[in-house]
Protein backbone atom coordinates (compact mmCIF):
# COMPACT_ATOMS: atom_id res chain seq x y z
CA UNK A 1 0.00 0.00 0.00
CA UNK A 2 1.28 3.46 -0.92
CA UNK A 3 2.08 6.05 1.74
CA UNK A 4 0.07 9.03 0.55
CA UNK A 5 0.78 12.57 1.72
CA UNK A 6 -1.88 15.28 1.46
CA UNK A 7 -1.05 18.96 0.98
CA UNK A 8 -3.98 21.34 1.33
CA UNK A 9 -4.10 23.86 -1.51
CA UNK A 10 -7.19 25.78 -0.43
CA UNK A 11 -10.10 25.73 2.00
CA UNK A 12 -13.48 27.41 2.25
CA UNK A 13 -16.17 26.90 4.89
CA UNK A 14 -17.64 24.03 2.83
CA UNK A 15 -14.83 22.71 0.66
CA UNK A 16 -11.15 21.79 0.51
CA UNK A 17 -8.66 20.92 -2.22
CA UNK A 18 -5.58 18.77 -1.74
CA UNK A 19 -2.61 17.74 -3.85
CA UNK A 20 -1.77 14.10 -3.17
CA UNK A 21 1.77 12.73 -3.25
CA UNK A 22 3.23 9.25 -3.14
CA UNK A 23 6.76 9.94 -1.95
CA UNK A 24 7.95 12.91 -4.01
CA UNK A 25 5.64 12.20 -6.96
CA UNK A 26 2.31 13.98 -7.40
CA UNK A 27 -0.27 11.29 -8.12
CA UNK A 28 -3.63 13.01 -7.66
CA UNK A 29 -5.70 15.98 -6.63
CA UNK A 30 -8.96 15.84 -4.71
CA UNK A 31 -11.64 18.49 -4.25
CA UNK A 32 -13.99 17.83 -1.33
CA UNK A 33 -17.36 19.55 -0.90
CA UNK A 34 -19.20 19.17 2.41
CA UNK A 35 -22.99 19.17 2.70
CA UNK A 36 -25.09 18.44 5.79
CA UNK A 37 -24.88 14.67 5.37
CA UNK A 38 -22.71 13.82 2.34
CA UNK A 39 -19.18 14.69 1.27
CA UNK A 40 -18.83 14.92 -2.52
CA UNK A 41 -15.37 14.41 -3.99
CA UNK A 42 -13.76 14.92 -7.37
CA UNK A 43 -10.56 12.89 -7.60
CA UNK A 44 -8.17 13.37 -10.52
CA UNK A 45 -5.44 10.72 -10.74
CA UNK A 46 -2.44 10.20 -13.00
CA UNK A 47 -2.66 7.72 -15.85
CA UNK A 48 -0.31 5.21 -14.24
CA UNK A 49 -2.55 4.34 -11.27
CA UNK A 50 -4.30 0.99 -11.43
CA UNK A 51 -7.89 0.37 -10.31
CA UNK A 52 -6.53 -1.16 -7.09
CA UNK A 53 -4.33 1.92 -6.53
CA UNK A 54 -7.38 4.14 -7.02
CA UNK A 55 -9.42 2.13 -4.50
CA UNK A 56 -6.60 2.41 -1.94
CA UNK A 57 -6.32 6.14 -2.59
CA UNK A 58 -10.08 6.64 -2.10
CA UNK A 59 -9.84 4.73 1.19
CA UNK A 60 -6.95 6.96 2.30
CA UNK A 61 -8.86 10.12 1.38
CA UNK A 62 -11.87 8.85 3.31
CA UNK A 63 -9.85 7.92 6.40
CA UNK A 64 -7.37 10.83 6.46
CA UNK A 65 -9.53 13.71 5.25
CA UNK A 66 -13.26 12.98 5.22
CA UNK A 67 -13.61 11.08 8.49
CA UNK A 68 -11.27 13.46 10.34
CA UNK A 69 -13.20 16.59 9.26
CA UNK A 70 -15.65 18.20 11.66
CA UNK A 71 -18.76 17.09 9.84
CA UNK A 72 -21.75 14.84 10.32
CA UNK A 73 -20.95 12.99 7.13
CA UNK A 74 -23.05 9.90 6.53
CA UNK A 75 -21.63 9.11 3.09
CA UNK A 76 -18.67 9.91 0.84
CA UNK A 77 -19.37 9.99 -2.89
CA UNK A 78 -16.39 10.43 -5.20
CA UNK A 79 -16.11 10.82 -8.97
CA UNK A 80 -12.74 9.76 -10.39
CA UNK A 81 -11.06 11.16 -13.49
CA UNK A 82 -7.85 9.63 -14.83
CA UNK A 83 -5.44 11.34 -17.19
CA UNK A 84 -2.39 13.53 -17.41
CA UNK A 85 -1.79 17.11 -16.37
CA UNK A 86 -1.51 19.56 -19.23
CA UNK A 87 -0.64 22.64 -17.15
CA UNK A 88 -1.84 25.13 -14.59
CA UNK A 89 -3.10 28.46 -15.90
CA UNK A 90 -4.38 31.65 -14.32
CA UNK A 91 -6.22 34.63 -15.78
CA UNK A 92 -3.04 36.67 -15.31
CA UNK A 93 -1.06 34.16 -17.40
CA UNK A 94 -3.60 34.37 -20.19
CA UNK A 95 -3.52 38.18 -20.18
CA UNK A 96 0.31 38.28 -20.13
CA UNK A 97 0.59 35.73 -22.89
CA UNK A 98 -1.96 37.34 -25.20
CA UNK A 99 -0.70 37.21 -28.72
CA UNK A 100 1.58 34.22 -28.15
CA UNK A 101 0.78 30.71 -29.37
CA UNK A 102 0.37 29.01 -25.98
CA UNK A 103 0.51 30.17 -22.35
CA UNK A 104 3.57 29.16 -20.33
CA UNK A 105 2.96 25.96 -18.41
CA UNK A 106 3.48 26.09 -14.67
CA UNK A 107 4.25 23.08 -12.52
CA UNK A 108 1.03 21.64 -11.14
CA UNK A 109 0.45 19.40 -8.22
Amino acid sequence: MADYRFERECRTPYSEAYAIFDGESAVARVDLHYTASIVHGALVVVESLTQEDIRELIESVDEELVMSADSTCEDFVVVVYQGREVGTYSAQDLEDEEGEEEPEEKPGW
